[in-house]
């Protein structure tokens, strides 16, 4: 299950559970209307309370990256699993945003904001 909350070009996405193909389509559509109102945009993913994501997910998430490789300014990861920091790599390959992760919802919020990288991030 996911909860969106899109403010002018920021799309916050919180994932709780199972992130679902579904999940995953909804925060395409808002990631598409954000881009065509706004250009480029920027991510704060919470993960934190993700407890897994299909094989689907991964290959549209894979597929949604190189589509949208220059669509995207910041965007911030918070998350403890080192699985999904290895995808953020390899998802650095794919894109042109500047990808962080963070520990701290705080630090997060102020750095994808247009803040300076603040000490938590990894």
């Amino acid at each position: 299950m996911i909860s969106l909350d899109v403010d002018e070009n920021l799309i916050a996405v919180t994932v709780m559970g199972q992130f679902t193909l579904a999940d995953y389509r909804e925060f395409e559509e808002a990631v598409a209307r954000g881009i065509e109102v706004e250009g480029k945009v920027d991510l704060l993913f919470d993960l934190r309370d993700m407890l897994s994501y299909s094989v689907d997910v991964a290959w549209e998430e894979l597929k949604f990256s190189r589509e949208h490789k220059n669509d995207f300014g910041r965007i911030a990861i918070l998350t403890g699993d080192e699985w999904i920091a290895w995808s953020m790599w390899v998802n650095r390959m794919f894109m042109s945003a500047d990808i962080r992760l963070f520990d701290e919802l705080e630090a997060a919020q102020a750095w994808v904001a247009g803040g300076e990288l603040p000490a938590a991030a990894r």
